[in-house]
């Protein structure tokens, strides 16, 4: 599949001219569509490789969309602008706001595999590409290796079709943190300073839930800052003292042997003498007719990841608390409708969101109303919520282009079943006060947490306790 005539490659160039030559070879091998503008028959496009070049005549010149401009790249440069590999050429669709893109991007550059970027923000077509893709979904990150499409393919995915060597780690660490989000990375600051060598396992984003929050308002230190900037300088500051942060790590399966402990992952297996779970939660859902098919067909769970499909369209959201009302702001923004759907008669969000919601002109609510199914229209996308009212039964159907559901946490402890006690709704247990779990050597932190706050400020104080707690274990 081929999205060069989208995206316009054009050579800048000269019959007479070498590279210009080799160039042409290269976009011709590896079926690479390019229109070749040739300086000595067309003045202006003269006059462009000199403004392209800070009034240098150098040739190739090569424009790759509206805004990116190669002066004469050797053929290794090539390959890495249009993503050619021993398994093909690569093309990845996403967007900079998306957590999973930016966690694909970060494992290809990190293990040195060359990919071509389209950011759908700046090429609008590609939005279309995508859902043609995706069946009617709007799914990124979307590669294309060879003519092959993969749909968000996680890290142990992506080695498999990159033929990317993963071993084992032979090293063994003083603490394994599972997730690196605001507790997980605070606990490895806190760790690494103490001269305690950490790594940290994360399934997804860097950051966590808070990554994936627009705006934080009740950081000490900040009036207000967006999650992605937090969480990047903690995960700066982490990388700083020397913590290793694997992405797209997934742990299946802790075990014990002797004074360490083995940690199963989706990229092989971890050595550590202690571990701090920070694995986080993930959003719940209604669980209503129409809800799983239609998740990616206009169900989402992420107002900050997939919001942006939704410019000017009309939205729902579903939920009464910070989270539903934050989120709702947010899209309010750029929608042109954001309807909120409770299912009580009031919100329990905190009263500073709620005080918010009548000066946005664009928020309608409709209060103590449950969701009882999400409708599809003839392509499979949705098309609207079908609701009651919770005091006269009477049903109806409100119309929208897509609905956003927040309505509280699910924590990420499937593969803790057997090793450290839950609770009932598998939050782990903890000893009163503390972050010590049933298990010695293994501490939580954070929203997987029982009785956790789910802030992140109380999250990166937890991520304190367990630095400590990892530092006492380890003294004994």
């Amino acid at each position: 599949m081929n999205f060069d005539d989208k995206i316009n490659v054009t050579v800048y160039g000269a019959d007479w001219c070498g590279d210009c030559v080799r160039a042409k070879a290269f976009f011709k091998e590896n079926q690479i569509e390019y229109k070749f503008v040739d300086v000595d028959l067309d003045q202006a496009a003269t006059k462009k490789v000199e403004q392209l070049n800070k009034g240098k005549r150098i040739i190739p010149t090569i424009e790759v969309g509206p805004s990116q401009t190669y002066t004469n790249p050797d053929n290794a440069q090539l390959s890495e602008i249009f993503g050619i590999n021993e398994a093909g050429r690569v093309i990845m669709l996403g967007a900079n706001w998306c957590p999973d893109c930016r966690r694909a991007k970060s494992f290809l550059h990190d293990n040195g595999i060359a990919f071509q970027y389209v950011d759908v923000e700046v090429h609008q077509w590609a939005n279309g590409r995508i859902e043609e893709l995706n069946n009617g979904k709007r799914v990124i990150p979307t590669f294309l290796i060879g003519d092959e499409v993969h749909i968000n393919p996680d890290n142990a995915k992506l080695s498999e079709l990159l033929n990317i060597k993963t071993v084992s780690q032979d090293k063994l660490y003083d603490v394994i943190i599972v997730g690196a989000g605001a507790a997980g990375l605070t606990a490895s600051i806190y760790c690494q300073r103490d001269k305690l060598d950490s790594i940290i396992l994360e399934k997804k984003n860097i950051g966590g839930n808070a990554f994936l929050t627009e705006k934080i308002e009740n950081y000490p230190g900040f009036t207000s800052i967006s999650g992605p900037q937090l969480m990047e300088r903690m995960a700066e500051q982490a990388a700083t003292y020397g913590a290793k942060i694997e992405q797209g790590t997934e742990v299946k399966k802790i075990t014990r042997e002797r004074s360490e402990f083995q940690v199963e992952t989706n990229l092989g297996s971890v050595r550590g003498k202690t571990i701090v779970v920070a694995s986080g939660s993930t959003y719940r859902r209604l669980d209503i007719p129409g809800e799983a098919d239609l998740i990616g067909s206009g169900v989402h769970f992420c107002a900050t990841c997939d919001g942006a499909f939704y410019r000017e369209k009309e939205v729902l959201v579903i939920g009464g608390g910070n989270s539903a009302l934050e989120e709702g702001i947010f899209l309010a923004g750029f929608c042109s409708k954001v309807t909120i759907i409770h299912h009580l008669p009031e919100f329990s969000a905190s009263k500073t969101y709620i005080d918010k919601l009548p000066s946005i002109k664009n928020i309608e609510t409709q209060m103590n109303q449950t969701s009882l199914e999400f409708l599809a229209d003839d392509r499979g996308l949705f098309k609207a919520a079908k609701i009651q009212d919770n005091e006269t039964g009477e049903t109806k159907v409100i119309d929208a282009d897509g609905v956003f559901i927040f309505i509280g946490l699910v924590p990420n402890t499937g593969f803790l079943k057997g090793i450290v006690d839950l609770n009932e709704r598998n939050f782990i247990a903890t000893e009163c006060g503390t972050v010590q779990t049933s298990v010695d050597g293994i501490f939580a932190a954070g929203d997987c947490r029982q009785g956790a706050l789910a802030q992140v400020a109380a999250a990166t104080g937890e991520g304190v306790m367990a630095s400590y707690g990892v530092r006492r274990f380890l003294s004994q």
